[in-house]
C-alpha cells in the first residue's frame, strides 16, 4: 500500500509543480526534481504523518524507509527506476538512424570521444592540485576516480527537455548520438581509471580490471542489443495492430532490461551488460530495420510520459541534502563542478570546431552535455562496494553534483538549445485553446 501511495503522490506532486514553474519559463524535469525534493525525506518528508495511515517519508528509494532491514533493497521502486532508464535509452537509440549518420557520424563520434576525455583530464588536473594542498581529505586514487566518473553524461534530463520543448536542429541533431556514444566512452574510462586508483591503493596493476572486463562489457551490451533489435524487428512484423505493435514494444524493453541484468564472474573475469547501452542498441537496429518504427516510437513516447513523471520525482526525492553540512564535500564539490563543466565545454568547443561543425554547435553544445545523475551514481555505488569507507567521500561528491547538476542542467539546457535556434519561441507556449477555437471556427 505504501509503494502504491509513494507512486500516486509521485505523480501528482510532478504535474502540480510543473505548473508553478511554467509560470517561470522552466522546463518540467526541473519541477519534477523540485518536486521529489519538497515531499523527500528532508523536507515534507520529515513530517510524522503515521496517525493518517500515510506519511511522506515513504517518497524516496531508501529500504529504511519502507520498513526493509538487513540491506535489502526497495524492488519496487528500483525495478521503477531501470525500467524508465531502459526506455530513455530504446528512444534515445532511435536516432541514430543510419540515413541522418550518414552526415553526422563523423562529428558526433569526435566529439563524443573528446569531450569525455577532457572533462576526465581537467577534473584529474585540479583535483590532484587540490590533493596537495589537503593530502589528508582527497587521496590521489580518489581525484583519478572522480575524474574518471566526471567523463558520464545523463541521458534522461537532456531527452526529456527536447521532447518537451520539440527541439529540432542540428545541435539537437548530434546532441542526441553523442549523449548516447558518452555512455560507452564513459564506461571505458572510469573502469581504466577505476583500475589505476585501485593499483596506486594496493601496489598491483590488473590488465584485466582496467581493460579486458570493460571491453567485454561494451562489446557484449551491443551484440545483446543488435540481437534483440532484429527479434524484435522480426516480431513486430506478425502484428497490424497499431495497439498490439505498442504492447510487443513495451514487452520487448522490459525482456531487454531484465536479461542485461544478468551478471557473471569468472574468476577476475567480470561478465555482464549495460543496461543503456543495451536497451540504445535495440532501439538503434529497430528504427533502422522496421519501416514503422517512427509510428511504434510515438505511441510508445504517450504511454511512458507518466512513468517518467514518476522516475524524475523519485530521483529528485533521492538527492541527499544532509551531505550539505560537510565543508570538505562542499569545497571538492565545488571544484569538481567547476572543473568538470570547463572540461565539457572546451572539449566540445575545441572537437566541434576541429570537425567543422557550425558555430552555434560550437557554443552551445557543450552547455547541454552538463547534467549528471543516474550513470555517475551507478559509478559511485561501484566505488563505495569495492572500497568501502575509502569510497565515501566519492559518493558523497557525486551526490553533491548531481543535486546541482539535476536542477540547474535541464535549464541551462534549454537555454542553449533555444539560443542555438532548436527551440522556436511557439513551441515553448503549449496549447493555447483560444487559438485552436478560433482557427476551428475559421474552418
Amino acid at each position: 500500500m505504501q509503494i502504491l501511495v509513494t507512486l500516486s503522490i509521485a505523480i501528482v506532486a510532478g504535474l502540480l509543480m510543473s505548473r508553478i514553474t511554467k509560470l517561470f519559463k522552466l522546463p518540467a524535469v526541473t519541477a519534477y526534481l523540485i518536486a521529489g525534493l519538497i515531499i523527500g525525506p528532508y523536507l515534507l518528508g520529515s513530517i510524522d504523518l503515521s496517525f493518517l495511515g500515510m506519511g511522506f517519508n515513504h517518497i524516496g528509494f531508501s529500504a529504511e524507509d519502507f520498513g526493509l532491514t538487513g540491506g535489502e533493497k526497495n524492488v519496487a521502486l528500483e525495478i521503477l527506476s531501470s525500467v524508465a532508464l531502459g526506455f530513455i535509452a530504446f528512444a534515445i537509440g532511435n536516432e541514430f538512424r543510419m540515413n541522418d549518420l550518414k552526415a553526422i557520424g563523423k562529428q558526433a563520434f569526435v566529439i563524443g570521444i573528446l569531450q569525455a576525455v577532457a572533462a576526465t583530464i581537467l577534473v584529474d588536473a585540479a583535483l590532484i592540485g587540490l590533493h596537495f594542498l589537503m593530502p589528508n581529505v582527497l587521496s590521489i586514487s580518489n581525484a583519478i576516480i572522480l575524474g574518471a566518473i566526471a567523463s558520464a553524461t545523463a541521458p534522461a534530463a537532456t531527452l526529456m527537455v527536447v521532447r518537451q520543448y520539440k527541439a529540432k536542429g542540428k545541435l539537437t541533431d548530434l546532441l542526441l548520438p553523442i549523449v548516447a556514444l558518452d555512455d560507452a566512452v564513459g564506461l571505458i574510462i572510469f573502469s581504466v581509471s577505476f583500475g589505476i586508483a585501485r593499483a596506486i591503493e594496493s601496489g598491483e596493476i590488473s590488465v584485466i580490471s582496467m581493460i579486458i572486463n570493460p571491453l567485454i562489457e561494451v562489446t557484449l551490451s551491443l551484440l545483446l542489443g543488435a540481437f534483440m533489435g532484429w527479434v524484435f524487428t522480426a516480431c513486430e512484423k506478425i502484428f497490424h495492430s497499431g495497439s498490439k505493435r505498442m504492447s510487443l514494444s513495451i514487452s520487448f524493453v522490459l525482456l531487454t532490461v531484465a536479461i542485461s541484468m544478468i551478471k557473471i564472474e569468472i574468476g577476475e573475469v567480470h561478465i555482464g551488460f549495460s543496461s543503456l547501452l543495451v536497451c540504445m542498441m535495440l532501439g538503434t537496429v529497430f528504427c533502422n530495420l522496421c519501416d514503422f518504427s517512427a509510428d511504434i516510437m510515438d505511441r510508445a513516447d504517450k504511454w511512458t510520459a507518466p512513468l517518467f513523471v514518476m522516475f524524475f520525482v523519485l530521483s529528485g526525492a533521492e538527492l541527499r541534502l544532509d551531505i550539505l553540512a560537510d565543508v570538505w564535500v562542499l569545497v571538492i564539490g565545488a571544484v569538481y563542478i567547476l572543473s568538470r563543466s570547463l572540461g565539457k565545454y572546451l572539449g566540445t568547443f575545441a572537437s566541434a570546431k576541429m570537425v567543422k561543425c557550425d558555430k552555434n554547435i560550437q557554443k552551445y553544445l557543450g552547455i547541454t552535455l552538463l547534467p549528471q545523475a543516474g550513470v555517475a551514481l551507478g559509478m559511485s555505488a561501484i566505488v563505495i562496494t569495492t572500497l568501502g569507507s575509502e569510497g565515501v567521500l566519492v559518493r558523497n561528491i557525486i551526490l553533491f553534483s548531481v543535486l546541482v547538476y539535476e536542477i540547474v542542467g535541464p535549464m541551462l539546457t534549454k537555454i542553449a538549445l533555444t539560443k542555438a535556434g532548436d527551440i522556436k519561441e511557439k513551441t515553448t507556449e503549449g496549447f493555447n485553446r483560444k487559438e485552436f477555437l478560433a482557427k476551428q471556427n475559421v474552418k
